[in-house]
């Protein structure tokens, strides 16, 4: 793979506290993205913001506000993570579909293949701009628009999984499954509009555990335990 899109959710990234920021597990993260971006590999993350906003669990506000707030947590999300990363020697830069005045730069595809180009991780904040559109929406038409070769989604648990295994101790893992399947099945992969918009832009994804030692780095070398994601 040449050019990859990283989804890492907000409350992987706060670890144990369960909000906020655990600064070695985004160390952790940065670390990884080191070692992939100097061999070659250009990389372009997409953060949730879980780790501080849940707006959808409310009823006392209005669907659309709640779905902005969610995106400015995307963005502080970026702003922090973006800087552990340039304390860990790399070169970032922010993108989102709203102006944010100096904080971050507007998205456009051209601007991100100039800072892909120079062997910057470019952060994908903001979502879609759009309210009622999820985080997972987000990475998918980023990584279409950018013509990235997959998306790894690093989550809590190491693969797919036929149902949940916290509930279900006989739950089965899938080394590789089809978004076909994925969509006919409703399994928890993204949601289904990221779903069908990754099955008709052929856009293939992995699922692994972020927790996992080397995870990210394994999911682009083909070990560990993943779940490959296909589009035939």
């Amino acid at each position: 793979m040449k050019r990859i899109l990283l989804k890492l959710s907000g409350e992987a990234l706060a670890g144990q506290k369960h909000t906020g920021f655990d600064d070695e597990v985004i160390r952790g993260v940065a670390r990884q993205v080191k070692t992939i971006t100097s061999e070659g590999i250009e990389v372009g993350i997409v953060i949730g913001g879980g780790n501080f906003w849940r707006g959808r669990s409310s009823d006392s506000i209005d669907r659309t506000k709640a779905d902005q707030i969610g995106m400015l947590a995307t963005v502080m999300n970026c702003i922090y993570v973006s800087e552990i990363f340039r304390s860990e020697g790399m070169m970032t830069n922010i993108l989102t579909p709203f102006e944010c005045g100096s904080f971050t730069k507007l998205f456009s595809k051209d601007r991100a293949n100039k800072y892909f180009a120079k062997g910057q991780v470019v952060f994908f904040a903001g979502g879609t701009g759009h309210p009622y559109f999820s985080t997972d929406t987000g990475v998918v038409l980023r990584a279409i628009e950018v013509d990235a070769d997959g998306i790894l989604l690093a989550k809590a648990i190491d693969g797919v999984y036929d149902s949940d295994p916290k509930t279900n101790p006989n739950a089965v893992r899938y080394d590789e499954i089809s978004l076909d399947e994925v969509i006919e099945k409703r399994l928890q992969v993204v949601d289904l509009t990221a779903s069908i918009m990754a099955r008709d832009n052929k856009m293939p994804m992995w699922v692994f555990a972020l927790n996992d030692t080397d995870s990210i780095i394994n999911v682009i070398k083909g070990k560990g335990y993943s779940t490959k994601v296909t589009v035939d």
